[in-house]
This record gives structure tokens, sequence and C-alpha cells, in this order.
């Protein structure tokens, strides 16, 4: 049997979708949310954005009615919320929300650990079923991955790398503009995520993130050592200005196991917002590489996933909130170390024989 046959490659919907409200009328809610919520069959009440304008253009091009205040929005009966804002205005609505509202926040969860931690105890205090859109793992070729390794396809995961080296289009997110932390707290956490959900939480990291000449951004290439232990190895490599071409630029995941590897291309991420199509390829068990035909992308089809198991864990269908703000919080913690671990000093190297007498 084929492998595309035999790995797990989407969420199951919900038995009952109930209606989302969006809050946000950004670029991300037109190129994934709202595409993903069509293409899925959910229901979409209505969206809010303090730009009025925007939410009833974005509105009209999708067939839905645009709020006229946040309160309207809140207002709607039995809704799932999605929070696609920045991360500096979740805490501010998360207050509002109705008590025990089930509710997707878009990544990241708050500005730093600080905020996130804050976050945290708001959702217990009023008891939300809160999740984070740490969507990559519920994309079908993340999904794939992780169904490889839990059948034993690739044996024990002993090596993880990711490696970007491309141009991304910043002017597209203008609100990144005069942030002091960027590249790791909004681009590499999905990946810092994805291992952690692959690998669980590791001992430490070692980072180094700065920003580019050509840049006013605070940060845009990143390099990190995840710690895992004396033998699991798992490399971060990210550069956003690799403008010389198409040749040379790549965005891929290379997974190896004990019995295995898999390697991922992140079509999305080349020629963005475009994008080529994904790819999975696997050996396993001495065979060659065989390509995994994939059931959709990473936009929009992880999207539905992540709502998919936010509205079946609400309605009791799924017993765990994949990633629940209880989850996010280590991704958090990976993120705000590696910040710290970028901030601190390098250790020196000796300049002379004589420097070491």
């Amino acid at each position: 049997m084929a492998l595309q046959d035999t790995l797990r490659q989407s969420w199951p919907r919900p038995s009952a979708p109930r209606p989302i409200v969006v809050i946000g009328a950004g670029g991300i809610v037109k190129d994934a949310h709202l595409p993903a919520y069509r293409l899925a069959g959910f229901p979409v009440a209505g969206l809010y954005d303090l730009d009025a304008a925007r939410a009833r253009a974005l509105g009209e091009s999708f067939g839905i009615p645009a709020f006229d205040s946040l309160d309207a929005a809140l207002a709607v009966p039995n809704a799932v919320f999605d929070l696609a804002l920045p991360p500096a205005a979740h805490l501010s609505v998360l207050e509002r929300l109705p008590e025990g509202a089930a509710v997707l926040l878009q990544k990241p969860m708050g500005r730093d650990l600080d905020e996130a931690t804050r976050i945290l105890a708001l959702a217990r205090a009023r008891r939300l079923k809160a999740a984070v859109n740490f969507q990559l793992r519920f994309s079908p070729m993340m999904l794939a991955v992780a169904d490889a390794l839990a059948k034993g396809l690739l044996g024990r995961l002993i090596d993880v790398e990711v490696h970007l080296n491309l141009v991304t289009p910043w002017h597209l997110f203008p609100f990144l503009k005069g942030m002091e932390r960027v590249e790791i707290a909004v681009h590499s956490i999905h990946y810092l995520d994805l291992i952690r959900g692959l690998l669980g939480n590791p001992v430490g990291i070692h980072a180094r993130t700065l920003g580019h000449p050509a840049s006013d951004l605070a940060q845009t290439r990143t390099s990190a050592l995840i710690d895992y232990g004396p033998d699991v190895r798992v490399a971060v490599s990210i550069n956003h200005h690799h403008d010389f071409g198409r040749r040379f630029q790549d965005a891929s995941f290379r997974f190896e196991g004990t019995e295995g590897a898999a390697m991922v291309k992140l079509g999305l991420l080349l020629n963005y917002p475009e994008g080529e199509p994904d790819e999975l390829w696997i050996a396993t068990g001495g065979a060659d590489w065989e390509q995994v035909p994939l059931a959709g992308g990473w936009f929009p089809h992880a999207f539905i996933g992540t709502m998919a198991n936010l509205q079946r864990f609400a309605a009791g269908e799924d017993d765990r909130l994949v990633t629940s703000v209880e989850d996010a919080w280590h991704t958090m913690a990976l993120v705000e170390a590696a910040f710290r671990s970028s901030a601190a000093p390098a250790t020196p190297v000796p300049a002379s024989p004589e420097a070491l007498s």
C-alpha cells in the first residue's frame, strides 16, 4: 500500500460546526482564515475590524457581514471566536469574551513570555477553551510526518534541520515595524512549535537572531541549536534575504530517524504569497525515496485543522486541544529562551596562544 494511502493528512471535522466570529480583517484573514473556513464549510457569522471599511470590503468579497462594533461581534450566541489580531491586542479582547467561550488566538501568544503568562492566567480564570493558531502542525505535510513517526516508519527521531534561504516580502506585514522582536516571534515560532510538537520540550537553546542592512525590521535572520540531549540534533537556519534568484532558494525541513527520513518542502514560502506546491518525501526501511502526494497545502488547509480541533474539543468530540494556551505557553517559553540566548555574550575565541597563558 502506498504511503499516501496510510498517512493521515487532515483533521476530522466537527459534526455540528458552530458559527465563527472573526476579529480582525488583515491579510492573513483574507489569504488563509476565510478561504479555509469556506473550503471546510464552516459557518462564519461575520467579522469585525477597527478599520470598518476594510472589514466591510473583506466581508463583501466573501459574502459575510461586517459588525459595526466589537460588542455586536461578541454578542453572537454560541460563537467560536477567531482573534486574528496583533499580539499586543489579545489581552484586551480576551477580557471581553463571554466566560467559557471557545477562542482561537493568532500567534504569537502575546509579545513575550510575560504577556503569554497573563493570557494563560486570564484563560484559566474565565474558563476559556483557548487555543493558539500554530497551524503548521495541522498542515497535510506535517500531519503526515507526525503520523509516519507515530507508526514507527522513521524509527526514533534523532535529527531535525530547518533551512530557509529565500526572500520574504516583509512590506506585506506593516505591523512588524517598530516591534522589538520579529523573526523568531512571528516566523520561526512556527518551526519551534512544530519541533516541540514532535520531540516535546527541549533542555535549552543556543540562538542568534539579527537584522539585515536592507531591512528596517529588528530581526530577519536566525540561527539556533535546540538541545534535546546527547543524541538528538536540532538545527534551525533562517535567512529571509537571499535575493539572488530562485536557483538556490530553499525552504525545507529534514527529519531523520533511526529507521528512515522525511524531507518537506515548504512551498508556500517560496515566492510568497503566491508560493509553490508543498512536497513530502519519505525514505524508510532501506527503500528509495517516495513522494507522498499531498491533499492540500499549508495555506489554507492547515487553518481548517486548528479550527476543527477547537470546535471538536468544545463539543467534546476531541479529548485534546492540541495547541491549547497551556501547550502554547511552552512554545512561548522556548521563544523567550531563544531571545535571551541571542542577547547573551558569545564565548570569546582566544586571540593568540599568549592569551591562553
